[in-house]
């Protein structure tokens, strides 16, 4: 990739996350998004004259065809995925495709397959990892504050998922996910757990419904073995709300949307769900951790973080952080969850490499 003049991007979906991306585009001026592309063309015009998209389309054969992009932004439902990618890498066009990657596992293996097997730039956009705190989270850890981490716990209570009317404002279609909590919202967890802690070697998972409207599991508790021997808890929760938008707290419940505590060698810090840092060396007054970081577009400006990082690496050619490859070692952690879910017993994490197309 050159940098002589704006990289011209498109964009496949325009649901309700959509426009978290194109607020996030608009402010990179190395990028310039010409279309948008949704089966519901109404739903997309409305996007587009909102944030400035000159172009809309239904077909994104049709669009791709008509636009020529440097890149595609995908942000379609699950199933949409192999297609599109297919699509796009037999042209060459880098892409970034939300998550969930695909509707099983087998499917994201031959998905990341492609891109390889056509050398195709890919990122995953999962862009928990891309939260300030949680990036200045693992500076502090690299700065050796508390010491190695031996245990670190999280806890979420994301409140939207209780009610006959759960989901229905803001994203329906988790009421039919068979799969609900992992697969969609703990794997951002997963995810950012491997980028704080390393690779995970085994996992020990308890997933379950608390409201019975819906298809899929809404809470569970997942136990973490780290293969440097940090241990970690993800104790999740759609269900139930959390504290934030009370006086004990003074930001949006969906900042963090939730609170972690990190046990150190050398002391603990605290997450809260404001995204404030508290660290406490062993034997010391507990202090404050300032930091820059941003209130502003989705969880702390992290979607337009991860089209930062996007950009960057574009241009730089390095890998991305969540590359196709690097990315299905999350989803194998997803799969291990729901097997060790399914037996009631500890389940390995073996790692297999995308599947030969």
């Amino acid at each position: 990739m050159t940098d002589t003049a704006p990289l011209k991007g498109v964009c496949i979906g325009a649901g309700y996350f959509s426009p978290f991306h194109l607020e996030a585009w608009s402010r990179i001026p190395e990028v310039v998004v010409t279309a948008l592309c949704d089966l519901d063309r109404p739903r997309a015009e409305a996007q587009a004259r909102a944030y400035g998209v000159a172009n809309c389309y239904s077909d994104f054969r049709e669009m791709i065809a008509a636009e020529k992009p440097d890149f595609i932004d995908i942000l379609s439902p699950p199933a949409t995925h192999p297609e599109i990618v297919g699509f796009a890498a037999r042209r060459d066009i880098p892409m970034i495709c939300q998550k969930p990657l695909a509707p099983t596992m087998d499917a994201c293996r031959q998905l990341v397959a492609l891109t390889e097997a056509h050398d195709v730039p890919f990122m995953v956009h999962d862009n928990w990892r891309w939260q300030p705190w949680y990036r200045e989270i693992k500076k502090i850890m690299d700065r050796g504050t508390i010491g190695a981490v031996s245990f670190a716990y999280f806890q979420m209570r994301m409140g939207d998922g209780w009610g006959e009317d759960a989901y229905l404002d803001r994203q329906p279609f988790f009421r039919d996910y068979a799969r609900l909590l992992i697969y969609e919202t703990g794997v951002h967890f997963i995810d950012t757990f491997r980028f704080l802690f390393g690779d995970i070697q085994s996992v020990y998972a308890q997933l379950y419904r608390l409201n019975p409207v819906i298809k899929g599991e809404d809470c569970g508790q997942v136990f973490f073995r780290f293969a440097n021997g940090t241990r970690a808890i993800m104790d999740a929760n759609r269900y139930n709300e959390n504290e934030s938008g009370m006086s004990l707290y003074r930001c949006d419940p969906r900042t963090t949307f939730g609170i972690m505590r990190l046990d150190g060698a050398a002391g603990h810090l605290i997450m809260d769900s404001c995204g404030d840092l508290t660290v406490k060396p062993l034997g010391r007054s507990s202090y404050r951790h300032e930091y820059d970081r941003e209130h502003r577009g989705f969880a702390g400006d992290s979607v337009y973080n991860t089209f930062r990082h996007f950009v960057t690496n574009l241009h730089s050619g390095e890998l991305f952080e969540t590359n196709g490859r690097e990315y299905l070692k999350t989803l194998e952690v997803v799969e291990a969850c729901y097997r060790s879910a399914a037996s009631g017993m500890p389940e390995t994490i073996a790692g297999r490499p995308p599947a030969d197309l």
